[in-house]
């Protein structure tokens, strides 16, 4: 592999919440997604945005009018062979201004702000950092993941797009189309459920027997998410501990707990628990 060459990597969310370690940024993982059903994705929100792969046909030309004058939407033209997980992944991180970057790729995106599709796709096969990164999980595929447009007829292509809301807009985002897809109006609470019907729109364009797809979603970092949780827990604790040792009658968050009825289950039941293990 030449030292400007970028290779395949695998549709792994391990590698891919690795790779989003190496750029420096923080917060989030990847996650993969094995149902659209509304209740699979409400498990793993909140989620920034959806990584589709897909087996890469001539079907795969024919998509809806690109809007290609959109300055809300930060879109790369995918100008090198092997790129596309790694600008897939970019495609949501550097169009959700709630994550945290980190310096790498906050100092890319101010650099990269002004240019064009196809000059961010070159700032992106140029940047040697990114490139180092996207090369250190290279693996052999048993399928080519490559620029469609130099594949022969008969060869197996899998391609990687990104599906995430903008400014109040559900975007399909592939470096290979002229620009961001705009699929209508969405909000912050319901573009998981206009997606769904886009994803399986394109999946029902093959045939049954292809079942090769994959699908990712970029989510919250767990351990923060499970860490937040805990700290509640912590301090719903200290508050019934509180309570307890009061007799059951204090003030919590500005209110008197003596003739809460609630309060005083959660106290009951935290003495038995506390019991139980005692015992135990």
């Amino acid at each position: 592999m030449s030292s400007g060459s970028w290779t395949t990597i695998e549709s792994d969310p391990g590698v891919f919440t690795e790779l989003i370690e190496l750029f420096g940024t923080k917060g989030v993982q990847v996650e993969e997604i094995y149902s659209l059903d509304r209740e699979t994705l409400n498990g793993v929100a909140p989620v920034y945005g959806l990584i589709f792969l897909f087996k890469w046909n001539q079907e795969s030309k024919k998509r809806k009018a690109a809007d290609e004058d959109n300055p809300d939407v930060f879109f790369a033209s995918q100008v090198v062979n092997n790129a596309c997980a790694t600008q897939a992944l970019l495609s949501i991180l550097l169009n959700r201004p709630e994550i945290e970057l980190g310096d790498e790729l906050t100092k890319f995106k101010q650099f990269t702000a002004d240019f064009s599709p196809d000059m961010k796709g070159l700032a992106i096969s140029n940047c040697e950092s990114i490139r180092n990164a996207h090369n250190s999980f290279a693996r052999p595929e048993p399928f080519a993941m490559e620029d469609p447009r130099s594949a022969s007829p008969d060869q197996d292509v899998y391609h990687f797009i990104s599906y995430l809301p903008v400014a109040g807009h559900l975007y399909e985002l592939d470096g290979l189309q002229k620009g961001p897809i705009n699929h209508g109006e969405c909000t912050s609470e319901d573009w998981l459920d206009k997606v769904c019907p886009v994803i399986m729109q394109r999946i029902e364009q093959y045939s049954q027997n292809e079942i090769r797809f994959n699908l990712l979603a970029l989510i919250k970092n767990r351990m923060d998410t499970y860490t937040a949780k805990l700290e509640a827990l912590e301090k719903k604790r200290a508050e019934l501990g509180a309570v307890k040792k009061e007799g059951t009658s204090m003030e919590v968050d500005g209110e008197n707990t003596s003739s809460d009825p609630a309060l005083l289950k959660e106290v009951s039941e935290a003495e038995r628990i506390e019991s139980n293990e005692c015992r135990n």
